[in-house]
């Protein structure tokens, strides 16, 4: 077994590699400058949470077998410029994960949106019909312990990020991974810090298309024109399908499936986007050698992965979710989504700019009208998030101006926010709280119980 060492351990990825390759036997030391929750539990539960935050060159010597580089860290990092200096194997996560893979079939699940939902919904089936495979996801799944997977499976289902590999390797994640078998949920603009043009962004995913392997398999949303585009460039010795959202229809609040075998399904998620996540998913899971039927079966207990359009708490006349979205196609999926189900109830939006894109006034239009399926919006602007990113205060008029919403308030203080919320008449109402940060640690649970509702 090696000596593994992890340089930016908290991540979310990082931390679950991590957990992963210990339960192999491996020897993992880690290190990083902060930690959150879970990932701070679940290393100090396994015992290899670091004693100290922090950059230790000391930690770094030839004992070590490989360094698993984080793209939290910098490339200054102390503990990297010892790590290159004694001259150590160096890889980042998806390089490190291609090497543990590359005699497996890779599956990979890319795009803008919706990666993370459609790669749960795969892994979900295969797991219920007791299928054999590996795994890396970027949210919890029920049923599952780690967010990775590394065992002798003969096949590895991997998200596919096109944010940056590591400080010092500056390609997409997505394009290490080397996919015999791709999908890509479709395309919009998002990490301006590191593609700061459109036409910047949508290359990764051009590159990730053009080098599909001979015999190879692409599918992609063909409903988005950008993707339709880009797949194009698929080469000839590759296969490519485009797919769309599954026929449906909703009945009483609940989606049923139109199965191709003439039943219907009922589901526990739901919106148009989810029903695109379901198709794709489908298509990779029949490369698996799953039946429709099959899928459908297992498909109607799926949950959805964690933070993706979340039930917290619900009355009988009110509802209760939280999302992880933030990029402005997901907002607009996700408000849309939770309307199209309940379109006889009173909408409130609460969207947290969390991100370095989203407080970026120069990213600001892109969120003009993502918001409108909302009766009423609210936009938390937390100004802990602000200071720790080093970025301008941006004044409410000009959210105001780019979300170009009639009912639209601005707050800064979670103490507000909840009492904005608390004042609203909770009759035929519900609630969507989006972000990919914490609205400075709100206590979901504990806010919903504040607002009469009842949660598991």
């Amino acid at each position: 077994m090696s000596k593994i060492h992890f340089i930016a351990i908290g991540g979310a990825a990082m931390h679950n590699l991590a957990l992963a390759l210990l339960a192999q036997g491996h020897e993992i030391t880690g290190s990083d400058d902060e930690i959150y929750e879970p990932s701070k539990s679940l290393l100090e539960k396994h015992g290899i949470l670091p004693a100290a935050f922090g950059w230790f060159p000391e930690k770094i010597n030839t004992d070590i077998d490989t360094i698993v580089l984080g793209m939290h860290a910098r490339a200054d990092n102390p503990e990297l410029l010892k790590a290159q200096e004694l001259g150590l194997k160096i890889e980042s996560y998806p390089s490190f994960i291609y090497e543990q893979s590359k005699n497996k079939q890779r599956i990979v699940i890319a795009g803008s949106h919706g990666k993370t939902s459609i790669t749960s919904m795969i892994l979900h089936v295969l797991k219920t019909l007791n299928k054999k495979f590996d795994y890396l996801v970027g949210a919890r799944i029920e049923g599952f312990d780690l967010m990775a997977s590394i065992t002798d499976a003969p096949i590895m289902i991997i998200e596919g990020d096109e944010y940056l590999a590591s400080p010092i390797d500056r390609r997409a994640k997505f394009l290490l991974y080397q996919p015999h078998i791709a999908l890509i949920s479709g395309i919009a603009w998002d990490h301006i810090n590191v593609y700061p043009t459109f036409e910047s962004y949508t290359q990764a995913f051009e590159n990730l298309v053009k080098e599909m392997p001979k015999a190879g398999h692409l599918f992609f949303d063909k409903t988005d024109k950008t993707l339709e585009a880009i797949a194009e460039a698929c080469p000839e010795h590759c296969q490519s399908e485009g797919y769309k959202a599954h026929d449906s229809i909703i009945r009483n609040g609940q989606t049923f499936l139109k199965g191709n075998d003439g039943k219907e399904y009922g589901l526990q998620v739901f919106g148009e986007h989810t029903l695109k996540n379901l198709q794709g998913a489908l298509h990779i899971c029949s490369q698996l050698g799953v039946n429709e039927t099959e899928f459908y079966i297992a498909i109607q207990s799926f949950k959805g992965a964690a933070k993706r359009l979340e039930w917290v708490g619900e009355s009988d006349t009110q509802l209760l979710y939280k999302d992880f979205a933030h990029a402005p196609s997901k907002v607009k999926a996700t408000t849309k989504a939770l309307k199209a189900q309940f379109p006889q109830r009173k909408l409130v939006a609460a969207l947290e700019l969390h991100t370095f894109s989203s407080l970026n006034p120069a990213f600001l239009p892109e969120y003009k009208g993502t918001l409108a399926d909302a009766d009423i919006a609210i936009i938390y602007l937390s100004e802990h998030a602000r200071a720790i990113k080093q970025m301008d205060r941006i004044e409410a008029e000009t959210v105001q101006s780019y979300f170009n919403h009639p009912n639209l308030v601005v707050v800064r203080e979670q103490e507000e926010l909840k009492q904005i919320l608390l004042k609203q008449n909770q009759e035929n109402q519900n609630l969507l709280m989006m972000s990919s940060g914490t609205f400075d640690g709100l206590d979901f649970p504990g806010f919903a119980t504040e607002l009469g509702l009842r949660i598991q």
